[in-house]
């Protein structure tokens, strides 16, 4: 039993800026990988950026360099800073957790429910 709510998805001009949280809630032992996902209309679910409980950070080649993912275990909390926004990167974005529940179980993928972000003019 466990929740992921996401916040700050909206509408952005092109090479505007937004930052995307998500944070976890529930039972929860330990959370190991977080990450993003999106998917646009017509497309199927891609990558966006993952971050491990060390820090070890992965990103799409489309956003590396204006995407930046980052963490706080205190607030079992996710964030994605975006920079330079295309319209490309218009899409519903996703977080994503994995998360041991108990000390004695293995860890599962969480999913949210979505972000709708919009880059027009």
């Amino acid at each position: 039993q466990v929740q992921l709510v996401e916040s700050g998805g909206g509408l952005v001009q092109p090479g505007g800026s937004l930052r995307l949280s998500c944070a976890a809630s529930g039972t929860i032992s330990n959370i190991y990988v977080m990450g993003w996902y999106r998917q646009a209309p017509g497309n199927q679910r891609e990558l966006v950026a993952t971050i491990t409980s060390d820090d070890i950070t992965n990103y799409a080649g489309s956003v590396q360099g204006r995407f930046t993912i980052s963490r706080d275990n205190a607030k079992n909390t996710v964030y994605l800073q975006m920079n330079s926004l295309k319209p490309e990167d218009t899409a519903v974005y996703v977080c994503n957790a994995e998360i041991k529940v108990r000390v004695w179980l293995p860890p599962n993928d969480y999913w949210g429910q979505g972000t709708q972000v919009t880059v027009d003019s």
